[in-house]
């Protein structure tokens, strides 16, 4: 697959290369750092949401599909390939298209890592063999023994997620939440159940550098989630009488700034899951990674899940976060750092470093 790729790589017009994404996700930062270093952009998307990228004006041309599955269509690969597209996989490739495999398009990334991330059980394996601390979890419901998040596979932005402190919630609560259609009964088959860790939630954006060999954290974010963080400004009384059942489905990302002394044991974590990913898939993340983790009260930092793409959460960084600037000394976000790693790698000859 790769020596095909490659192929597909070398008939480009290195002069000529444009950047593309799908229009979901986090498109706007894509295509945006694309066109502040200077390439023209190419999005794929549904005619619903063209005018999202339209109007934003972050797109040079258009590739207009019904469902973001048509991308596995061999005339729309041919229509990409025929424009020097590099692809930019987000979130929104796991959730609608599945494997990667299937594109035969130069992908700025490293397909099988990619793959790694929508499996939890190999998400969890990866964070322990890097050496991270982990949440508990637990094989069956029949076995939670204290407060648990139930979550699920794939890219669903904490959709149907819940919290049970024993067997019986775990099932009271599923069978509300199937019987109100936000779950299916397939969803409790695949469930992943993991010890809930109280503290603050803080999402790591981390861009390896192939070209200058270094690993950099371009911003840090929080997820701002429903109903969860709106039950706050509901009374426990009426909470009760409402019944809820908080969820934890992401309507958006708040920016945050954590206490400096934390930065050494953040960056280092960082390092070690960067340098584990050799082990898993050589030659590495290439690009934008992400680490999700809960700091407690005595500053113990648990990792619960890893994204091997940009997150969304990292266009909170647009024009640049306090960590991007101090790096930087400019206005710098991730959709403009995958841009200036693609160009300087065209400068350098190193192209086919980037492209797995």
């Amino acid at each position: 697959m790769r020596d095909r790729i490659l192929r597909i790589l070398s008939s480009y017009r290195k002069d000529d290369i444009r950047i593309g994404t799908i229009g979901s996700h986090s498109a706007l930062n894509i295509l945006r750092g694309a066109k502040d270093e200077g390439f023209e952009t190419v999005c794929i998307c549904r005619e619903r949401e063209r005018f999202v990228y339209e109007n934003f004006g972050v797109a040079d041309h258009f590739i207009t599909v019904e469902d973001f599955r048509d991308l596995l269509n061999e005339n729309v690969q041919k229509k990409l390939r025929e424009r020097n597209v590099i692809l930019i996989p987000h979130g929104s490739y796991n959730a609608y298209i599945g494997s990667l495999y299937n594109l035969e398009i130069p992908i700025f990334g490293n397909r099988v890592l990619m793959e790694w991330e929508t499996l939890r059980e190999k998400q969890r394996e990866w964070l322990l063999e890097s050496g991270l601390k982990v949440p508990k979890t637990y094989p069956s419901p029949e076995e939670i023994n204290g407060p648990v998040i139930v979550k699920y596979p794939g890219a669903r932005g904490g959709s149907g997620y819940y919290i049970a402190s024993s067997p019986e919630e775990f099932w009271r609560k599923a069978n509300e939440l199937v019987n109100r259609g936000i779950i299916s009964q397939e969803d409790l088959k695949n469930a992943h159940i993991q010890q809930y860790i109280i503290g603050v939630p803080a999402y790591f954006s981390f861009f390896y550098s192939p070209v200058r060999e270094r690993i950099e954290l371009i911003a840090i974010d929080r997820r701002y989630e429903s109903n969860v963080d709106g039950i706050g400004r509901i009374t426990a009384k009426d909470q009760n009488e409402m019944n809820i059942i908080p969820t934890y489905t992401v309507v958006g990302n708040i920016p945050i700034v954590v206490r400096e002394s934390l930065l050494s044991r953040i960056m280092e974590d960082g390092m070690k899951v960067y340098e584990h990913s050799k082990k898993v898939a050589e030659p590495g993340m290439v690009g934008p990674f992400c680490l999700e983790s809960i700091i407690d009260e005595k500053g113990e930092i648990y990792y619960f899940e890893i994204s091997a793409r940009i997150v969304a959460g990292s266009t909170v960084g647009i024009p640049a976060s306090p960590y991007s600037y101090v790096l930087f000394g400019e206005n710098m976000y991730m959709g403009r750092r995958i841009a200036l790693e693609i160009r300087l790698a065209i400068e350098k000859d190193m192209l086919g470093e980037l492209i797995f």
